[in-house]
C-alpha cells in the first residue's frame, strides 16, 4: 500500500510538471505570435507610407490632393513646434472624452431602466429604432440652435450617436442572458433587484465593456461631425479650414493625428477591459 501511494504521488507530480511545462510552452507561443503580429503590422505601415511617398514623387497620384508623408510629417512637426497643434488637439480630445464617458454611462443607465420596466421598453422601442436610423448630421444644426455654437453642441451631437448604440447593445445583452439562470435565482426567492445584480449584470459585463470599444469610434465620429458644423478650433476645424484654403497637407496631417489618437484611446480601452475582466 505504501508503495502504491508513493507511485500515485510520483504520477501526480509528473502530471503537474507536464501541465506546467505545456502551459509555459503555450505562453511562449502566444508571446511569439504577438511579436510576429506587431512586426507584420509595423512592416505594413512602413510599406504603406513608402508606397504613398513614392506614388506622389513619381507622379502616380496628385501631390496637391494627396500630399506625401514627408511633407505631412513636416507639417505636424511645424504645428507642434509653434504650439498651434496642442490647442486644437486638446479641444478635440476633451470633447471626445466627454462624449465617450457620458454616452456610455447614460446609454447603460437607459438600458437598465428599459430592462427594469417592460412597459417602458414597449413604449420606447419604436422611438429608439427611429432615432437610431436618423442621420445624426441632420440633427447637428438643431443642436447648434438649442445649445449654441460651442462645446455643448458638439458633445450633444456625439451623445446622439453613442447613447442609442450603447442602449441597444447593452439592453440586448440583458435580454440575452440565459433564462434558466434567472429561474434558478428566482426559485430561491430573489426579487428583481437581486436578479439584476446577481445574474443579469455579471452575465452582461463583457458586453458592456466591449461597448466601450464601439463608443471610441462613435465618439470620434460625433465630435468630428460637430466640429465640421460649428467649431472654431479642433482637428475637425483644421480639416475644414484646410479644404477651404486648398492646404491638403494640413488635411492629411489632421487625419493622421486623429488616427493616432483614436488608436491610442482604443488601446487604452482594451487595457482597461483586460484589467477589469481579469479581476472579475
Amino acid at each position: 500500500m505504501k508503495a502504491t501511494g508513493a507511485d500515485n504521488t510520483g504520477i501526480a507530480a509528473s502530471r503537474s510538471e507536464w501541465l506546467r511545462s505545456r502551459h509555459e510552452e503555450f505562453k511562449r507561443a502566444k508571446r511569439l505570435r504577438g511579436r510576429a503580429v506587431l512586426a507584420v503590422q509595423g512592416i505594413l505601415l512602413v510599406l504603406m507610407f513608402a508606397l504613398w511617398e513614392a506614388a506622389a514623387r513619381l507622379g502616380w497620384i496628385d501631390r496637391l490632393l494627396f500630399s506625401y508623408p514627408s511633407k505631412v510629417f513636416w507639417q505636424i512637426y511645424t504645428n507642434m513646434a509653434d504650439g498651434s497643434l496642442w490647442q486644437h488637439l486638446g479641444v478635440t480630445v476633451g470633447e471626445t472624452a466627454a462624449g465617450f464617458v457620458l454616452g456610455t454611462l447614460l446609454g447603460t443607465l437607459l438600458a437598465v431602466a428599459i430592462w427594469w420596466s417592460p412597459f417602458l421598453s414597449a413604449v420606447l422601442d419604436p422611438y429608439m429604432v427611429v432615432f437610431n436610423s436618423m442621420p445624426k448630421v441632420a440633427l447637428g444644426p438643431i443642436f447648434i440652435v438649442m445649445f449654441g455654437a460651442g462645446f455643448t453642441a458638439i458633445v450633444v451631437t456625439t451623445l446622439s450617436i453613442t447613447i442609442i448604440v450603447t442602449t441597444l447593445v447593452v439592453y440586448n445583452s440583458f435580454c440575452g442572458v440565459d433564462p434558466n439562470l434567472v429561474k434558478v435565482v428566482r426559485s430561491f426567492g430573489a426579487n428583481r433587484t437581486q436578479v439584476f445584480f446577481k445574474v443579469i449584470l455579471p452575465s452582461s459585463f463583457p458586453a458592456i465593456v466591449s461597448t466601450l470599444k464601439v463608443n471610441v469610434g462613435m465618439s470620434w465620429v460625433g465630435v468630428i461631425v460637430g466640429e465640421f458644423l460649428v467649431a472654431k478650433s479642433g482637428l475637425g476645424y483644421l480639416i475644414i479650414y484646410g479644404f477651404q484654403v486648398f492646404n491638403f497637407t494640413l488635411v492629411m496631417s489632421s487625419l493622421l493625428i486623429i488616427a493616432f489618437v483614436a488608436t491610442a484611446m482604443y488601446q487604452l480601452v482594451v487595457y482597461m477591459e483586460k484589467a477589469l475582466l481579469s479581476r472579475r
